[in-house]
This record gives structure tokens, sequence and C-alpha cells, in this order.
């Protein structure tokens, strides 16, 4: 997979996600946004715990950076790319925008 661009929107981010070689999907709103509504196979690491859980990002993989609009995922995205790791993207508009376009969504824990 080549490098990913600094920002996607849920469609673009939807068709990797289901794709061979798909990236990671980190969400990173706090465990009771998460708990509301979240997208399917995302992991949760919230932002206020990202320093200290950096460990648990494999390296190589492709990442996609979510939150609830986009702000806290740019943040992250911003942080890990600044690291050294360049196959970041942040989903545009965060899970706000991708279930205003219909794509799936699990509710609860």
């Amino acid at each position: 997979m080549t490098d990913l661009p600094l920002t996607l929107a849920p469609a673009e981010a939807a068709a990797l996600l289901a794709g061979p070689d798909a990236p990671l999907l980190i969400d990173v709103r706090e465990e009771s946004e998460w708990n509301a509504v979240h997208i399917p196979g995302a992991l949760l690491i919230p932002l206020s715990q990202f320093v200290a859980r950096q460990g648990e990002i494999p390296e190589g993989r492709a990442l996609i950076m979510q939150c609830r609009s986009g702000g806290r995922s740019g943040q992250a995205a911003l942080a890990l790319r600044t690291a050294g790791r360049t196959n970041v993207a942040n989903l545009a508009g965060g899970i706000t925008d991708w279930e205003a376009a219909g794509l799936p969504v699990e509710y609860g824990e």
C-alpha cells in the first residue's frame, strides 16, 4: 500500500478498510463516546491515553485516525507523522460524517 494522504473522506476510508492490507482504524474518542457509537473493527485508544498506549499501535501498518469530527484524530495523526510514521491518515469529519454517509456503525459496548 502506498502512503495514505493526510485526510480521507469517509467513503475513501471505508473502501480502504474493506480492502486487502486494510489499515488499522484507531478511534481516539473517550470510552463513553465509544460506548455510544463506534465504527466496527476500530481500536479504541483515547487521546488522553494516546502517548502512554502508542506501543499498542503496530509498526509497518497503515493507520486511519478517527474521532467525533476530525479534530482530535487530526492531532493524533499529526503526532504520529511527526514521530516518523508516514502512512497515517485522518478521517475527515470523523464518525459524524461517516454515519451521515450511511456507513456502518455499532451502538453500545
